[in-house]
């Protein structure tokens, strides 16, 4: 209950990551293409392709999405978010092992 909505964003996060790395290896790809090879509903494939869009991670081409002007800072500066990711989960179960059972 506590964590159903930092679970969803996760799930969401792990598709957009998906779909943007299936552009960077295969682009130009289209929403059909997208959609057979990660095995996702075009619905969601298109959500995620709005969303990398708008964060100038892709860009549309007549032949498809391909990667956008964003990708390399953002591959830059992911691993140090994760890490930040990490260090809150960690304090996090820190906090959940200290609560007596």
């Amino acid at each position: 209950m506590l964590l159903d909505h930092i679970e969803t964003e996760l799930e969401l996060a792990e598709r957009h990551l998906i779909v943007l790395k299936k552009v960077i290896e295969e682009g130009p790809i289209g929403i059909l293409k997208l959609a057979e090879v990660t095995g996702m509903q075009n619905h969601k494939v298109r959500y995620s392709l709005r969303v990398l869009e708008q964060a100038s991670l892709i860009k549309p081409s007549a032949q498809g999405a391909v990667p956008g002007d964003a990708v390399p800072k953002f591959l830059k500066e992911f691993e140090g978010e994760l890490g930040r990711l990490n260090e809150k989960l960690s304090r996090i179960r820190d906090i959940e092992a200290s609560i007596p059972k």
